[in-house]
């Protein structure tokens, strides 16, 4: 049987680590050459290299995805390296750092830049690699939101930004329809370095308690795990979901159905 992305390129934001990572070497898997989009050059070499062997080919793309700059000479080295740009997995983000209490009155920095990593982001990657995905024949976006968009957790600004990811994605499936399809992967608690707080320097133990609390939120009694969210994006990447888009796809053990 055929691989699902046989002939396909995909750009990944945030491939260094966590959902990106994953998908990345899932696509990789599927026969997809991939372009690991990450700020952390370090983090995205490590991808590339785990890739090694396992696809058609990855290179790494380094810089701030919220900058135009960035996504078009990420859409440019795919072309250069590959020849076309099949996939857009706009994936990259940040967590917002809540303390005890509410965060409506987040500082004006803290919402600024989740607005940008987290949203405005999607603005110019998709504009970015919308006219290279039509001059290939049409393809897929696929946004990384989150539960956050519908319904009280992860804090204002980080809710705000998601928020505005999964109208961004309805809106502009209608426009792009029928050459691109685009549609929204919503993740609820999962195991991820980002969500578990070892990026931000948590210890073993904070972790472990953090895993707890998280299996306590599901119906499905456990965190999510990033290949949950890889196989969710790899459905709306490939021909699975070709008669599908502006749709929201949420991963998250029943958490939203139980609330």
């Amino acid at each position: 049987m055929a691989n699902r992305l046989d002939g396909k390129v995909a750009i990944i934001t945030g491939a260094g680590s966590g959902f990106g990572r994953t998908t990345a070497l899932l696509f990789a898997l599927e026969g997809a050459a991939v372009v690991v989009a990450d700020i952390d050059e370090e983090a995205g070499r490590q991808t590339v290299a785990l890739i090694a062997g396992r696809g058609p080919g990855a290179v790494i793309a380094t810089g701030d995805v919220s900058e135009k700059m960035t996504a078009d000479a990420m859409v440019e080295q795919a072309l250069s390296e590959f020849g076309r740009l099949d996939v857009l997995v706009n994936n990259a983000g940040i967590a917002q750092q809540l303390l005890p209490g509410q965060s409506w009155d987040a500082s004006e920095e803290q919402w600024d830049r989740l607005i940008r990593v987290n949203l405005r982001s999607v603005y110019v990657c998709s504009r970015a690699g919308v006219p290279a995905m039509r001059a290939s024949g049409g393809g897929s976006i696929v946004n990384v939101a989150s539960i956050a968009a519908s319904v009280s957790v992860g804090g204002s600004a980080y809710a705000a930004a998601k928020g505005g990811m999964l109208s961004y994605t309805r809106h502009v499936a209608v426009e792009l329809a029928p050459e691109i399809r685009v549609n929204c992967v919503s993740p609820g608690f999962m195991w991820t370095p980002m969500s578990t707080g070892e990026r931000y320097g948590l210890s073993i133990e904070e972790q472990a308690r953090r895993k707890e609390q998280f299996a306590a939120r599901s119906p499905m009694n456990r965190a999510g795990d990033p290949e949950d969210i890889a196989k969710a994006i790899l459905f709306f990447a490939s021909d699975d979901s070709a008669f599908v888009t502006g749709r929201e796809l949420v991963v998250d053990g029943g958490h939203l159905v139980r609330s």
